[in-house]
């Protein structure tokens, strides 16, 4: 049986940037660096020769993300990452206590967003406790869509 999501791994073209942004602009804590390689790994992923950095990053509550830069074989962009309706794992929420006050901070760090804080209509989905989610969603610097939301 599934127990909980253990980590979310964003594979990525500049390792520091990336790890300057989660760190520095969302507040994540960096954990543990490591360089990945070897059979083990090889068998893991289903290919050959691999090298990796890897940073893995923690929240207070929740699965940790793990940035994760393949020096060998170098990893391929898909064409249309940051849209929303592009097949696949389309983007990463994370759950914030006032997200009006932490859409704010990030603004004043240059974070543009695809629009202003959303309200999800209960008539159209309804959460536990009638509680209401608010949402905004926004890109990393690699183009991964990131929600931030909360349930009031």
């Amino acid at each position: 049986m599934l127990q909980s999501i253990d980590h979310v791994n964003l594979v990525v073209e500049d390792l520091e940037g990336m790890k300057s942004f989660y760190t520095e602009v969302l507040g994540l804590k960096v954990t543990k660096e490591v360089t990945i390689y070897g059979d083990w790994v090889d068998a893991t992923v289903g290919l050959k020769g691999v090298e990796a950095q890897v940073i893995y990053l923690d929240l207070p509550e929740g699965p940790r993300v793990e940035l994760l830069k393949y020096v060998n074989p170098p990893g391929d962009r898909p064409d249309k990452l940051g849209q929303s309706n592009t097949m696949g794992l389309r983007h990463l929420a994370f759950r914030v206590e006032k997200i009006d006050i932490f859409v704010e901070q990030l603004k004043r760090k240059k974070v543009p967003f695809l629009s202003e804080v959303m309200t999800v209509p209960n008539t159209q989905v309804t959460y536990k406790g009638g509680l209401q989610k608010r949402l905004v969603y926004f890109h990393d610097p690699e183009g991964n869509i990131l929600e931030l939301c909360c349930y009031t």
